[in-house]
């Protein structure tokens, strides 16, 4: 991947409905969101050759290009949690160079919401898996009481504190204040995080993402392709991904994430720098998630993430970031990488209404998967 612009996403959406959907089945979102993200590029079906899926509930790309009717000649199902669709833009990107398709189809869906409520937590792993085997006997919990370790290490480390933390959640809640499709809309203070109950310390309810449910779907094509299109197409300028360990006992340094090699990849290929970026859309499963995200990509020093963040990401503000109302107020099914994408992809072609961020016209995208185990960064543009 290059600079150049010869690659552009050029269709997103959600499934039709996005929150508590507990009439839906994941591949049912997958399809809905695939057909709104194909009509959003005007593209039909039928040209769809190559499929990238990647869900929680694995769904393999064969059982959705059944789904879905299609016969695609390129098939990819990478899963590396939450960063897989930015994995997938960035593996859409080489095939489609190599002459291997010509039209991409990422989708997702996951009723991370109904699954509980049906049937109760998934089962966590696979007992040969080394966090089954040398964190879960120990009486390591999940995501919450993982993160919230490394958030510890952090605030031991670099003074970073809740109240800190405390204030990404409520600048994200002012953007979902603006998105008609925020789940959570209701107002929110820093006291407001600080007085919420406990969910594992230092993280308060309000520092952890939702459990929604939720399709979506996003197309990549060639510049060719793109041109043809009805809807401005935005280009993918670099892209890097990353992975550096598996669980948390596994982490080469606590408050290091892969990030820091998918985002120097991504704004080395890409030849811009951090001034350059005009807004961030990253994954915040927990507000610490967010916190050392930027940090690891090089928008601040290491251990400045809470001053740098500091009421400058909201409504307004000088660095908007997770603009949408994020994993945190807007929706998130299991795996959010994909609704980054959805919405930088709108605010790069200026379609987000009141909580359009002005003149945007380059954007960094960053999805995290696991135990803050892999990373995969896009720098994206309009057209």
């Amino acid at each position: 991947m290059t600079a150049e612009r010869r690659i552009a996403i050029v269709g997103v959406d959600e499934s039709d409905q996005i929150g508590i959907v507990p009439d839906k089945s994941p591949i049912r979102l997958h399809a809905e969101a695939a057909r709104n993200a194909l009509a959003d590029a005007g593209i039909d079906k039928s040209e769809v050759d190559g499929l990238f899926t990647a869900s929680v509930n694995q769904m393999p790309a064969v059982e959705v290009a059944e789904y879905l009717g299609i016969v695609p000649k390129y098939l990819d199902s990478t899963n590396a949690g939450g960063s897989s669709f930015e994995m997938h833009v960035e593996h859409a990107a080489a095939a489609i160079n190599a002459g291997r398709c010509s039209v991409a189809l990422i989708t997702h869906g996951e009723t991370g919401f109904s699954d509980r409520a049906r049937r109760g937590a998934r089962p966590a792993f696979d007992p040969w898996s080394t966090r089954a085997q040398f964190e879960m006997p120990y009486g390591v919990g999940g995501p919450p009481s993982l993160y919230s370790m490394a958030a510890m290490r952090h605030m031991h480390q670099y003074g970073t504190t809740s109240e800190q933390l405390a204030e990404i959640a409520v600048a994200t809640r002012m953007w979902a204040q603006l998105n008609p499709k925020a789940m959570m809309r209701e107002d929110l203070t820093v006291d407001d995080v600080l007085s919420s109950r406990w969910i594992a310390y230092p993280f308060h309810i309000y520092d952890c993402c939702l459990v929604t449910d939720a399709g979506g779907a996003a197309v990549v094509t060639s510049a060719e392709r793109a041109r043809d299109l009805r809807k401005k197409p935005v280009w993918l300028l670099g892209s890097g991904e990353a992975s550096t360990h598996t669980g948390l006992t596994g982490m080469p340094d606590l408050t290091q994430t892969p990030a820091r090699y998918s985002g120097k990849r991504a704004f080395e290929i890409a030849g811009v720098s951090h001034d350059e970026i005009d807004f961030l859309e990253v994954y915040d499963s927990f507000t610490y998630t967010v916190l050392v995200t930027v940090e690891e990509l090089g928008f601040c020093g290491k251990g400045e993430g809470g001053p740098f963040l500091a009421g400058r990401t909201g409504p307004g503000g000088d660095f908007p970031m997770n603009t949408s109302g994020g994993g945190l107020s807007y929706t998130h099914p299991g795996m959010f990488g994909m609704f980054l994408l959805i919405e930088a992809v709108r605010q790069l072609r200026g379609e987000c209404g009141e909580r359009q961020v002005v003149n945007a016209r380059l954007a960094c995208v960053n999805g995290t998967g696991g135990i803050l185990s892999s990373a995969s960064t896009l720098i994206l543009a309009a057209d």
